[in-house]
């Protein structure tokens, strides 16, 4: 019998079954004789009772035996008896771990038969499947339906070390997350590598590559919550890379908790849908609570909107206060690589009456701050000597102004807010430092908005708002739309125009050294080519005389065009001048109206430390000065000139 022969356990199961059998066997012979010795006057019951003697014997060559809790089910019953029959079993990365146990189950060890199941299991396992990161993932999958005694056989353990063994050793450029961006430029790439629309090799190879990540990480991704926290808790223990557990993370966390990016339109797997609230709260704490803190370098925009998508669902779910501020520091560390939408955190609470989580948002520009600064303080104690302040600042500056352009934009989005309080708008807009804008364009159109969407703020809260703003950073536009903005508090206006001229008056200096550079750069430049000329007519022969002759011409040419562009220049500078005179103008009414607010509160040392008070931080007297001097020269320059 083939299953005896390669099973111990069927082989002892039914020696047990026949020695049962054999006792009861002995048990009815002697009850028959006792019955036939009573009987014996009964002969029409004789027929009937050999009959019945005869169905016994029949019952007793038969014997049954129960497998219960047999692992692997049906299935690798089937093909465990299927190798005792002989017949050729495929073992693959999914079935050798069931039937691995069960083997163990049927105890068919090489010292019961020769070249049995268990050892033919083990090879493939040693062999095949240890060997791949993909089948280890795959068998540890399979390890769900018989977890017991692959426990105890140590299966799991070591398709664990497996995985982070060969994790460990994989190219690092294949953990860089997300998957579906390194998808999208591999299938672009190899779309390019193609000559004359035949399929090159390495097109073949890009593509081949692609596939691989991707079937990894789904394989990785269909792991039960239990080997998944096994599994991060070994690659950690091993001090893998930081992508490496912050893709496999993402990964998961993409699979099974849905809602994570809003781009995502696709709808959410049978996996997703049909785990509790409970656990996909117990899932996202065992992500959140295992991302590397630090920035990895396989940070993109996209991997900061799957942190925005898990802490928008943390919200939801109402996660721990840990784990939200874990993944907002989190976020804060790589705030550059987000995009306005990734901010636009609704508010879930019902103690915020905004409609965004505005507090939210400045604790991660704290955080983000905060790793600047501890970036500033290692990058000191790492260079002790030269000059250190432009190191730090070249890799902090570019950082830093994308967050100052997002934020202006952030602001500009929930100025229109109106449970918006002047306080939350005005601290957040002064919580970066100067050097996060180059212009203050952005946060000049925010301050618009706000002032707009908020009519009824009083004229001081009007006044705080505006004095967010640096009129030295508003560009000629704004400063002219500022300065037409009835919305704006009168000293906020007038700082605007001084500034305004002041730019003007630069532009015009600028526009005057143009125009005396230009011609006697031409001039320069002609004479030294009609001095060329005159040495190449004495060595050259008449050919070479014309060619001098067409150069002459077009210099001329060059000079009429100076010619030209200075009389424009000219025009454009009058022009200037005009506006110039008319700015003076108006500076000079609103220089009386502040003398009148002088002579109403004559508290303060004179116009210059009043004016200082009353236009806000920001104005600098020094340019008050120089404005004052040019509107009393102009004036009278203009009364002398009438006079004549």
């Amino acid at each position: 019998f083939p299953l005896i022969s390669k099973s111990r356990k069927i082989d002892r199961l039914i020696e047990e079954q026949g020695k049962k059998s054999s006792t009861v066997t002995v048990t009815r012979q002697k009850q028959r004789v006792t019955g036939n010795e009573i009987e014996e006057e009964e002969e029409e019951e004789e027929e009937t009772e050999e009959y019945q003697d005869q169905q016994d014997d029949e019952e007793e060559d038969l014997y049954q035996i129960s497998l219960q809790d047999f692992p692997g089910g049906s299935d690798a019953f089937e093909t465990a008896a299927k190798f005792c029959y002989g017949v050729k079993i495929d073992l693959s990365s999914s079935t050798v771990v069931p039937l691995r146990c069960a083997a163990e189950f049927l105890e068919m060890t090489d010292e019961y038969s020769e070249d049995n199941l268990i050892s033919k299991t083990e090879r493939f396992l040693s062999q095949s499947v240890f060997k791949s990161l993909k089948a280890s993932i795959k068998a540890l999958k399979s390890c769900e339906s018989v977890m017991t005694l692959a426990e105890s056989l140590g299966i799991v353990e070591r398709l664990i070390d497996s995985i982070a063994l060969r994790a460990s050793s994989t190219d690092p450029t294949l953990f860089g997350w997300p998957v579906n961006d390194g998808i999208v430029e591999a299938k672009g790439a190899s779309a390019q590598a193609l000559w004359n629309g035949i399929e090159t090799g390495l097109r073949r190879k890009a593509l081949a590559r692609t596939s691989n990540v991707e079937s990894w990480f789904e394989d990785l991704a269909l792991l039960s919550l239990p080997l998944f926290k096994r599994l991060i808790s070994t690659l950690k223990r091993r001090d893998l890379s930081p992508e490496v557990i912050e893709s496999c993370l993402m990964c998961y966390a993409k699979k099974y908790i849905p809602g994570t990016s809003r781009s995502n339109r696709k709808p959410s797997s049978s996996l997703a849908a049909a785990i509790t609230e409970s656990e996909q709260r117990e899932l996202l704490e065992t992500i959140i609570s295992n991302l590397p803190l630090e920035k990895t370098h396989s940070s993109s925009s996209t991997a900061t909107r799957l942190l925005f998508g898990l802490l928008r669902t943390a919200n939801i779910l109402n996660a721990s206060e840990s784990s939200k501020a874990a993944l907002e520091k989190k976020i804060g560390f790589q705030l550059e690589q987000a995009t306005l939408d990734d901010l636009l955190i609704p508010s879930y609470s019902y103690l915020n009456e905004t409609l965004y989580d505005v507090d939210c948002i400045e604790r991660i520009l704290g955080y983000f701050l905060d790793g600047l600064e501890e970036r500033n303080a290692a990058g000191i104690e790492a260079e002790n000597e030269g000059n250190n302040d432009n190191i730090i600042n070249s890799s902090r500056l570019p950082a830093l102004m994308l967050v100052g352009k997002l934020i202006d934009g952030y602001l500009s989005e929930i100025a229109s807010d109106a449970n918006l309080k002047p306080e939350k708008f005005y601290n957040l807009a002064i919580s970066l430092p100067d050097q996060a804008r180059n212009f203050d364009d952005g946060l000049y159109r925010a301050v618009d908005v706000y002032l707009k969407a908020h009519p009824w703020i009083p004229e001081s809260e009007r006044e705080k708002i505006c004095g967010v703003l640096d009129c030295q950073k508003l560009t000629l536009e704004a400063c002219t739309h500022a300065a037409q903005n009835e919305r704006l508090p009168l000293r906020a206006v007038v700082q605007v125009l001084f500034f305004e001229q002041l730019q003007l008056r630069h532009a015009i200096a600028g526009t005057l050294l143009a125009a005396e550079t230009a011609p006697m750069n031409a001039g320069r430049l002609s004479g030294t080519r009609r001095d060329d000329d005159e040495e190449e007519q004495q060595q050259q022969d008449d050919e070479e005389e014309r060619e001098a002759m067409s150069r002459g011409e077009q210099g001329s040419t060059t000079w009429r065009a100076a010619v030209r562009e200075n009389q424009v220049l000219r025009l454009d500078m009058d022009s200037m001048r005009t506006r110039v005179h008319q700015l003076e103008r108006e500076c000079s009414t609103m220089k009386k109206v502040i003398q009148k607010i002088e002579k109403e509160n004559p508290r303060g040392s004179g116009w210059r430390g009043s004016l200082n008070k009353r236009l806000g931080c920001k104005f600098k007297t020094q340019v008050c000065d120089s404005h004052e001097s040019t509107v009393t020269e102009t004036r009278r320059r203009r009364h002398h000139h009438h006079q004549e």
